[in-house]
């Protein structure tokens, strides 16, 4: 990649116009990005960083993949904007067309959005008018976006502070945490916390079920991966009440776990099922998409989004679905086999490491006080969030960029772009091997 870059414009310059002129965004901002390529991205100092989380498991294709750039600067010579619920246009109708042919079983209608959390907005609506019930249900420590609706779906108090979600009708049940599960408690998996569904149903609910919401993987939550079995008893439960399940795939998505859905890891077809990030390799975009009869429940005007489907980000989509069929979801199960195996053996190396899971390459390493007091939930020990946050500083000094999220803050979090090698792989955990060896 190319180490040239613009005299007049520094990191430092970059910041500074962050701070002063756009609202706070993150309290941790990573390295400022110049120009990507690949895996690796690069800074208005010239700096290069393997990059290890894709912009949270977006550029699921390789940062300015080649096919995903062309098609897009193809479509741009065409037109722009053609406001795709007004105007028909070419690349929405066979975007739409591809997903049904990729999405799981049945589902055949897509809506665009712009985002993911419109996409789970707009999933709860069309459940709503589908079902005529208002109840939603969704999970604790779950994440489906920032905006009013979508963050009282947010199981996390740390989005909500000094918020006021506007859906009042949701309950939420405990997630399958099985390192954290009180159910369980260290012992094999009972799959109770599947069952405890039926218990919020009784007890949190009016008996007016539209949905429940869950991600097939917990991305902000911890890369959470269910149980064998658990996905399908949530949707046993849910239709026996009436509701849909809504299987948010906005994070695990588009090739991300190994395969094209997380969902396909699991004996599950959602009803409908909300769809980003990955999406554009990009480009903002983002989907919903349902079976004939839960789509045909809108109405004209019921729902509409201005750039929704814009046609150049529906163009980079259709070649994005292209080159993940291509070698690219291959190659993230291969390197997942890989990666799942390697993290284990650094957490039998390692008693600050307390769990490492995940599917293909969404993969997550909780860090621990090993030697402290029993953390939250009374089944493993506290969480390390200042540990999880002094790996990632090290690994930034290495020209490495990782992310760090979790409920507890404490898990080092694997989403890079799926055409990752494995000596990229490897030096990156060779890195978190040096830094917890340091510590140590």
């Amino acid at each position: 990649m190319s180490q040239e870059h613009s005299p007049q414009t520094t990191n430092s310059e970059i910041e500074d116009q962050y701070e002063q002129y756009l609202m706070p965004i993150w309290k941790d901002l990573d390295v400022p990005i110049r120009r990507a390529e690949g895996c690796t991205v690069e800074d208005f100092d010239g700096n290069e960083y393997l990059d290890v989380f894709s912009g949270i498991a977006v550029t699921n294709a390789g940062h300015r993949n080649d096919a995903v750039v062309e098609a897009a600067k193809d479509q741009l010579d065409e037109f722009i904007h053609g406001c795709s619920y007004l105007h028909p246009h070419q690349p929405a109708a066979e975007l739409a067309k591809r997903l049904a042919e990729i999405t799981p079983g049945d589902l055949e209608k897509s809506f665009f959005a712009n985002s993911g959390t419109e996409a789970v907005e707009g999933a709860i609506k069309l459940a709503r008018k589908y079902t005529g019930s208002k109840e939603v249900i969704a999970l604790e420590m779950s994440f489906h976006g920032r905006t009013l609706g979508s963050l009282a779906l947010t199981g996390n108090k740390g989005y909500k502070n000094e918020m006021a979600p506007t859906i009042n009708d949701v309950a939420h049940v405990a997630p399958p945490y099985a390192y954290r599960c009180q159910l369980c408690d260290g012992g094999p998996c009972s799959n109770d916390c599947g069952d405890r569904l039926e218990q919020v149903i009784q007890t949190h609910t009016a008996g007016d079920l539209a949905a429940v919401v869950v991600e097939p993987v917990m991305g902000e939550g911890g890369i959470i991966v269910p149980p064998e079995g658990w996905l399908e008893r949530v949707q046993e439960i849910t239709h026996d009440h009436g509701g849909l399940l809504i299987v948010d795939e906005v994070q695990a998505g588009y090739g991300r776990t190994g395969e094209m859905w997380a969902s396909d890891h699991f004996d599950v077809v959602p009803d409908i099922m909300p769809q980003a990030k990955g999406i554009a390799n990009g480009l903002p975009l983002g989907a919903f998409t349902a079976r004939p009869e839960i789509a045909d429940a809108f109405e004209s005007g019921d729902h509409l989004s201005t750039f929704g489907g814009n046609p150049v980000a529906c163009a980079a989509a259709l070649e994005t679905i292209e080159q993940l069929e291509a070698g690219l979801i291959d190659n993230a199960r291969t390197q997942g086999e890989w990666l799942t195996s390697r993290l284990e053996e650094l957490e039998a190396d390692h008693e600050v490491i307390g769990d490492t899971r995940g599917l293909g390459l969404m993969q997550g390493i909780e860090l621990i006080d090993a030697g402290g007091e029993t953390g939250p939930m009374d089944v493993a020990p506290e969480p390390d969030a200042k540990l999880a946050k002094k790996v990632s500083h090290h690994l930034r000094e290495e020209g490495i960029v990782i992310g760090v999220g979790g409920f507890h803050g404490n898990v080092l979090r694997f989403q890079p772009p799926l055409s990752i090698s494995r000596d990229q792989l490897e030096r990156t955990v060779d890195a978190i091997d040096d830094a917890l060896s340091a510590k140590e």
